[in-house]
This record gives structure tokens, C-alpha cells and sequence, in this order.
């Protein structure tokens, strides 16, 4: 099987001009404590930086002039991309976790429904409640849609009555795709 390769391109992250890789002939510099030294030329600034035994870095190409600044660029790479890799550990993807009705289902069917759609919903994912219509339910919509606001009103009351702090919210409100109607929840 081929594999298809559009689209699977990873970030890259953004590089700065470094050194002799500047453009710009004249350049505001700021050097490595932060101090405004004005405006050199290009040449000046890679001849300072060189007895700094820094790099010059160009922080911001669009200003005008172009801000420049004297810093090690391998210690500021490996520093921006720790704290990237930091943001990146601290970050919660949310799942969209999906519970499955019919039209014909029972209500212990739904209480156990109803209480793992709370356990969903206490981890920090949010629920999608979904109700296939087959045949000749489709003509009872209405009735679909009853259904499913009973299991949210169940959903609610169990998560009230397990944490009283915490609101279940509608982000979606029913839906109908085909035979299909869905709502999703959130906390």
C-alpha cells in the first residue's frame, strides 16, 4: 500500500537570521543585558558581536531598522526549544468521547449510560450522545429528541449530585444528520 505523504509535514519552528544570514545593511542592536547600543551597520554589529564572543541574532526583521541582538544562538535554541517541549508536556488534548442510545433502549441501560458519560465527563473529556434511528423511527424524531434530553437531565443531576461545584454545559444542541441525532456536553 502506498503511504500518502500530504499534509503529514511536521511545524517548523521559527528560525532566526543569524550572523552573516542577515539582510538588512543597518541594524538597532541590543546587547546581551538588554541595553539599546542604536543603530550600526551590519558589518559593525558582526564585528562586535565577534569580539563579545557572541552571535548576532536578528529578533525582529520586520521593524525598521531590523532589531538585532548578542546572544549564544545554540544555548538560545536549546532554551526556546525546552520551553516549548515543556508547553508541550503541561497541554491536555480533550477527547470527544461518544455514547451510544436507540430509540428502544431501557432505563437501566440508560442510568449505566448516564454514569459513564459522568465518568467522561470528570476526566475532562467531553461526551457525545448519540441516537440511531433505524426504520420507521425515523418518522419519530420528536421522540428521539425527548429521549436525549432525558439522558442529559439524567447527566446532570448524577454529576449535581457527585460533585455540586462542577456545571454540565450543551455545546451542541441536538442535532440531526441523517438518521442520526447527537448532542455534545461539556463540564
Amino acid at each position: 500500500m502506498r503511504k500518502s505523504f500530504r499534509g503529514n509535514k511536521p511545524e517548523k519552528a521559527k528560525e532566526f537570521r543569524v550572523n552573516e544570514k542577515i539582510f538588512s545593511p543597518e541594524l538597532m542592536i541590543i546587547d546581551e543585558e538588554g541595553q539599546n547600543l542604536g543603530v550600526m551597520t551590519k558589518w559593525q554589529a558582526l564585528e562586535e558581536a565577534k569580539n563579545r564572543g557572541l552571535d548576532l541574532i536578528e529578533v525582529s526583521p520586520k521593524a525598521v531598522p531590523p532589531i538585532a541582538k548578542f546572544m549564544d544562538y545554540g544555548s538560545y535554541k536549546y532554551q526556546k526549544e525546552k520551553l516549548e517541549r515543556k508547553q508541550k508536556a503541561k497541554q491536555k488534548t480533550v477527547e470527544v468521547k461518544t455514547i451510544k442510545l436507540s430509540a428502544r433502549i431501557s432505563p437501566h441501560d440508560v442510568d449505566i449510560r448516564a454514569g459513564q458519560a459522568v465518568r467522561f465527563l470528570t476526566d475532562g473529556d467531553k461526551v457525545r450522545i448519540e441516537l440511531q434511528l433505524k426504520g420507521r423511527e425515523n418518522q419519530h424524531a420528536d421522540l428521539a429528541r425527548v429521549s436525549i434530553s432525558s439522558v442529559v437531565k439524567q447527566i446532570k443531576e448524577k454529576m449535581t449530585a457527585t460533585d455540586p461545584d462542577k456545571v454540565v454545559r450543551i455545546e451542541q444542541d441536538i442535532v440531526k444528520l441523517g438518521n442520526k441525532l447527537s448532542t455534545i456536553i461539556y463540564l
